[in-house]
């Protein structure tokens, strides 16, 4: 019984961890190398796409989608799609789709030449169901040792473990003070 509830504790938090780290931003640092638009047929991994476009029809089955091509100073290649996500989930609020292909457009670099950006994005890249993080925000950088701190998930981070913190420290002092003497007035006989 007790490794039961270890399975499901351990399995909660594993599947908190994914959810923190799929909707939280992340940076990385790369050399974009080219960017364009390509039809995509939504299928099996339709709920790693934003569920549909700001202002376009709801129920699409395909959609055109803007894709980011990046290489890291590792060599290792990252592809990005580009997508507005509008008012829903995840709430980066971004409606500036386009502009973002603009300047991915104007950062192109090559090797031999490199521009180095900091993109912003949420979400994984998986090669064998096809998905993408999406990219929020571009900024040029200094170049490719460009330390970024992410505040913005410390600070979530933070706030979210001291609300569980509270709410632990709550239920334990209400157990403790309304159940536990319950518990104890019922079992008094039993014994």
């Amino acid at each position: 019984m007790v490794y039961v509830k270890w399975v499901f504790i351990i399995a909660f938090w594993l599947v908190v961890g994914a959810f923190l780290h799929y909707t939280l931003p992340q940076h990385d640092i790369a050399r974009i190398t080219d960017t364009y638009e390509k039809r995509v047929d939504f299928g099996e991994n339709s709920i790693f796409w934003a569920n549909q476009g700001t202002g376009e029809v709801e129920g699409t089955v395909n959609r055109d989608v803007f894709f980011i091509t990046a290489v890291r100073e590792n060599g290792r290649v990252m592809v990005y799609r580009n997508e507005d996500t509008g008012w829903g989930w995840p709430p980066y609020f971004k409606f500036d789709t386009s502009n973002l292909q603009a300047e991915a457009a104007d950062l192109k670099s090559t090797s031999e030449n490199p521009r180095w950006v900091s993109i912003r994005h949420y979400g994984w890249r998986n090669e064998f169901i096809s998905i993408y993080p999406n990219a929020v925000t571009i900024k040029r950088v200094a170049g490719p040792d460009v330390q970024i701190i992410p505040w913005f998930n410390i600070i979530v981070l933070t706030l979210l473990f001291a609300l569980f913190w509270a709410v632990r420290v709550r239920w334990r002092r209400f157990r403790r003070n309304r159940i536990n003497p319950k518990v104890d007035e019922w079992t008094d006989g039993w014994g």
